[in-house]
């Protein structure tokens, strides 16, 4: 009984040695398996490497202002607008936000406020919002060729697709007149009659905040430098909103032969996968026909200053008609902020977007906070009065801001917005993913 057992152990040992030597790693493989592997990922590795932002030496992209200065009332005016949409029953949002506005900077400069709404004004809105201000105002309706349906949208299709939004919980998609106004912001609100006369915009929205005083002219500034879109924040789009956005924008992009520029880089995370596996990642949604996606990082457009130049140009016009023309206005939820974003990604250098990061702003709970600068209130300006200020802080550029640097910061400081100022930015490379 003994030895079967020895014999029976001998024959258990001698088949698992067989079974651990059939089995290790890695496996052999032919030369030309190996060098076909390598291949693929040098592949990979070239593509991922197409899109590093190359970075600058210096700061492409300088504060207009690091301290505070005496407003210059008497200096040259740029042909500029300030531009808000409100209905009626925002009077009060409304009204908070121009006396914001006023007392941060537009008591000093003055420059013109139009009020857009898709319905007859309320004269309680007229005089509530004409007493915040010191500037000229004006009150204008909407026409429903600018915020309506175009003729080629079949509205019973599109008022199901935005049931169906709203079952989803997408933001706002349930709203008929949020999915107008992003169609309006997007192309139709710069050839408007009443703003024609004017070349730059400023966007605010009811419900916002300003909490630094801003003694310069932004106008005046981005005209002297060239600059061509001012922001404060940068933010990630929800992307199950617009699965289709990106797929279109780069099949426009492709057929213009527009070439990637560092913003559009910034833009997109390529895929890891080599050819020809990475072409089958377009099946999925904010994908190109290449498989890369966009990463969703766009400019927060409830803050924006604009050339209308820009956007009443060819370039930009010829964008937004073929991306009307798909529907994703009403059958997605298309934002302006996502379409501005992309067209100015594609269309303008980084050194014509300029980043307001002194600017203290806040709307809904997004906000930018600067820190005051040392040295640099100016106590004894009779311009700004002695409204009282946070303290000043080692390394702040604000002026005489009621935030103090340090309350929680809404902007995504580490992903959007590092990625979208990266071009103008010194530093080493991030990787794309962060």
């Amino acid at each position: 009984m003994v030895p079967l057992l020895r014999r029976a152990k001998r024959a258990l040992d001698l088949n698992l040695t067989r079974s651990r030597s059939r089995s290790r790693f890695p496996p052999r493989l032919p030369l030309w398996a190996w060098a076909l592997l390598l291949l693929a990922v040098l592949e990979s590795y070239l593509h991922w490497r197409s899109f590093l932002v190359a970075r600058p030496a210096r700061p492409v992209d300088e504060p207009y202002q690091t301290q505070c200065r005496e407003p210059d009332v008497d200096a040259p005016r740029e042909e500029a607008v300030v531009v808000m949409m409100a209905r009626n029953s925002d009077r009060a949002a409304a009204r908070r936000s121009i006396q914001s506005f006023e007392r941060h900077f537009n008591r000093w400069f003055k420059y013109p406020i139009v009020f857009l709404n898709d319905e007859p004004w309320d004269e309680r809105f007229v005089r509530a919002l004409s007493k915040a201000t010191s500037a000229e105002t004006h009150f204008e309706v909407m026409s429903e060729s600018d915020f309506g349906y175009p003729d080629w949208i079949d509205r019973d299709a599109a008022r199901a697709s935005m049931a169906r939004q709203d079952a989803l919980d997408w933001p706002h998609a349930g709203k008929e007149g949020y999915h107008h106004m992003c169609r309006f912001y997007s192309g139709k609100f710069y050839n408007m009659d009443i703003l024609k006369k004017y070349k730059w915009y400023w966007r605010l929205d009811p419900d916002t905040e300003f909490f630094c005083s801003i003694t310069y002219d932004p106008f005046v500034e981005m005209a002297k430098r060239g600059h061509v879109y001012g922001f404060t924040m940068a933010i990630w789009e929800i992307l199950s909103t617009v699965p289709s956005l990106f797929r279109h924008t780069t099949d426009y992009k492709d057929a213009a032969g527009i070439p990637s520029s560092p913003l559009w880089k910034a833009m997109v995370d390529p895929s890891v996968l080599p050819y020809p596996l990475r072409p089958l990642m377009s099946l999925l949604d904010n994908r190109d026909r290449n498989g890369d996606a966009w990463n969703g990082c766009h400019y927060w457009s409830n803050f924006e200053i604009g050339d209308m130049d820009f956007f009443r140009g060819s370039e930009y016009q010829a964008y937004f008609d073929a991306m009307d023309r798909q529907g994703g206005f009403y059958f997605e939820r298309w934002g302006d902020a996502a379409i501005h974003s992309l067209a100015i990604a594609m269309l303008l250098d980084p050194s014509q977007v300029h980043h307001f990061d002194d600017i203290g702003y806040r709307h809904d709970e997004l906000w930018q906070c600067p820190a005051n600068a040392p040295g640099g209130q100016l106590p004894e300006s009779e311009a700004l009065g002695k409204r009282r200020w946070k303290p000043e802080v080692e390394g702040g550029i604000g002026c005489r801001c009621e935030c103090d640097g340090y309350m929680e910061r809404r902007n995504h400081p580490a992903v959007c917005l590092n990625k979208l100022t990266a071009p103008n930015t010194p530093g080493s490379q991030p990787w794309p993913w962060t």
